[in-house]
């Protein structure tokens, strides 16, 4: 099993930054994959980022060329880097670790509120 938990969220200005953290611990090497998502009130949950094992990353369109999703593999950990931050990022952000068919393990999530 994996766990995961997430840090790094806040209250920020518009055009702020932030950089998420998401801790991995228990059978870490099953996991195919790591991504970010987010869910703004009575919104569905988005995928973010996501990064696989490989290291190539994938987006959603509305925060390409503002986030980027990292890892540092001695630490078990993944990172979101939050530029040139909008209203509309606000939401509770949730990592997922992707263990293929062993399942998904989830993060109890992390806020991210930027003012305007």
């Amino acid at each position: 099993q994996v766990q995961v938990v997430e840090s790094g969220g806040g209250l920020v200005q518009a055009g702020g930054s932030l950089r998420l953290s998401c801790a991995a611990s228990g059978s870490i090497f099953s996991i195919k994959s790591m991504g970010w998502y987010r869910q703004a009130p009575g919104k569905q949950r988005e995928m973010v980022a996501i990064i696989a094992s490989g290291g190539s990353t994938n987006y959603a369109d509305s925060v390409k060329g503002r986030f980027t999703i990292s890892r540092d593999n001695a630490l078990n950990t993944v990172y979101l880097q939050m530029n040139s931050l909008k209203p509309e990022d606000t939401a509770a952000y949730y990592c997922k670790a992707d263990r293929g068919f062993l399942g998904d393990s989830w993060g109890q999530g992390t806020q991210v509120t930027v003012s305007s």
